[in-house]
């Protein structure tokens, strides 16, 4: 980094404090926001520390010490989260509350830059609830220290709780703020708030599961499982960030009144972009035209994507076959009997083919792998393409993992060859093109194309995105089934010896 760029991030930094500075004296003006913060600084702690001691004496009595004991940094927890909601609410009210008490023009008037305001009323929104969280933290392990309970925990513990906490203010923030500077009233952008509460909430109902499941809640560096949600959270509070900074325009913020919703524009846009073969939009004259140009000029747009969604699967096959290379993830499992099969085998398989079951075969297949995609593009686009990148590698996790069993022992791999690639020649290239339009449609608001709003260039990809599944993934989708149904059970057979 050069000693300019340096000092632009230093005065864009410097600049953005005064908003800061600002909005925290102000919000510790106001008594609705301090009354909160001081209960749940120092009474909700002791509120849990009673809880705790309860709950752990309760478990003792029969004998569920470690449940108890695992109970108290649970509480930790909660202790750190609840203060935290408020920054919810206080950033709720950065700009669409600024603009109902007709506060925000003076504001946007200043010569600060769109992304020195968005930072400053970012961190404005955060340091006050993060302030009490800490505190509230702190008073509970004060009393937990010298209480009845006299608990030590493990230092690195202690230190992910404090960074989950830390995380979780900066994605409810970053998130909320987006919500405000997106909306026409505080009414919109707290119903709105769903998406942000809602999903958090989840999450750390997740992270106490894994408190008290994890086989290495013991461990001094800390829960695995939590370090990768915290790495997970980090990257959604980036992708908010970049989405925030990208879609703030303080002259739509000031000329937008009312949001209105126009389906039949709407729906005319998506249609345009689904018949596309240009950037231009210029519709097919024809089907073939569709499909020979359309497709591929869709598809060219999603080179990046592609590419991204392949080294992914890479890895997560490559992360299967060293799970299994482990000696304690190898299965008891003999791979010698996968050799041969013998007549009367063969021909129970055969009558079992022939009982109708490639019909039934075929629409279960193409409906779980059409359940599978539908639930990633769905995912996605509430996450950023991120989960399109979750759900659908797990399948080559497992993969990798059997061929690294069968790669042991040095037998059968010619079935599991067998098995897998008569339809995967099709199915794979299927699921990396639909993962890779979902990664697309729900990425593309961090960064829509030039010339293009958010909405825009959401629109255009979404109507690209069913062009896409309509022409080209539910067709393979169910030629895919076809092939595993009917040609890959006989390709088995006889790769076993039978006729």
């Amino acid at each position: 980094m050069t000693a300019i760029s340096r000092s632009s991030w230093r005065d864009t930094l410097a600049n953005a404090l005064i908003i800061t500075r600002r909005e925290v004296r102000d919000s510790f003006r106001d008594w609705r926001i301090i009354a909160p913060i001081v209960v749940l600084t120092f009474l909700f702690p002791a509120l849990a520390q009673f809880v705790a001691a309860r709950f752990s004496a309760f478990l003792t009595g029969f004998g569920a010490e470690i449940i108890g004991d695992r109970t108290i940094p649970f509480l930790l927890m909660i202790v750190g989260f609840f203060p935290i909601s408020i920054s919810l609410v206080i950033a709720l009210e950065t700009f669409v509350g600024e603009k109902e008490r007709r506060s925000l023009e003076p504001l946007l008037s200043t010569p600060l830059t769109n992304t020195e305001l968005y930072i400053g009323k970012t961190l404005a929104a955060m340091i006050p609830p993060l302030v009490s969280s800490y505190g509230g933290m702190f008073v509970y392990l004060l009393s937990l220290l010298g209480g009845e309970l006299e608990w030590r925990p493990a230092p690195m513990l202690v230190v992910q709780i404090i960074l989950l906490t830390t995380v979780q203010a900066l994605v409810m923030v970053t998130g909320a703020v987006v919500v405000s500077s997106q909306t026409t009233s505080t009414r919109a952008a707290n119903l709105l708030a769903s998406f942000v509460i809602i999903p958090m909430a989840l999450v750390v109902q997740g992270e106490s599961v894994i408190m008290f499941l994890a086989p290495d809640a013991d461990s001094p560096y800390g829960i695995g499982a939590l370090w990768a949600i915290m790495v997970g959270m980090i990257v959604a509070v980036v992708l908010f960030l970049r989405v925030g900074n990208t879609i703030f325009n303080r002259e739509e913020l000031l000329g937008r009144a009312l949001d209105q919703i126009n389906l039949k524009n709407f729906f005319g846009k998506v249609w345009r972009a689904f018949r596309s073969i240009d950037r231009d939009g210029t519709p097919a004259p024809n089907l073939w035209v569709w499909y020979t140009r359309g497709m591929a000029f869709t598809l060219g747009r999603m080179r990046s994507a592609i590419g991204v969604t392949i080294m992914v699967f890479l890895i997560a096959f490559i992360g299967g076959l060293a799970i299994g290379q482990l000696p304690e993830w190898r299965l008891p499992f003999d791979f010698t009997i996968l050799g041969t099969i013998n007549p009367s085998q063969a021909t129970v398989f055969n009558e079992f083919l022939g009982s109708g079951f490639e019909a039934q075969a075929i629409g279960f297949i193409a409906a779980q792998n059409g359940r599978i995609l539908l639930a990633a593009l769905l995912l996605s686009v509430f996450s950023f393409g991120v989960m399109a990148l979750v759900l659908t590698p797990a399948v080559y996790v497992i993969l990798g993992y059997i061929a690294s069993q069968v790669a042991t022992t040095g037998t059968g791999l010619a079935l599991i060859s067998a098995a897998i690639l008569p339809h995967g020649v099709i199915e794979i290239p299927m699921i990396v093109i639909a993962t890779a339009a979902a990664l697309r449609l729900g990425a593309v608001v961090t960064r829509p194309p030039d010339q293009m709003t958010v909405g825009q260039a959401w629109t255009f990809t979404f109507g690209e995105t069913l062009k896409i599944l309509i022409g080209l993934i539910l067709p393979m989708l169910i030629f895919a089934a076809v092939l595993e149904s009917v040609l890959t059970p006989r390709v088995v057979l006889w790769v076993l010896g039978g006729s």
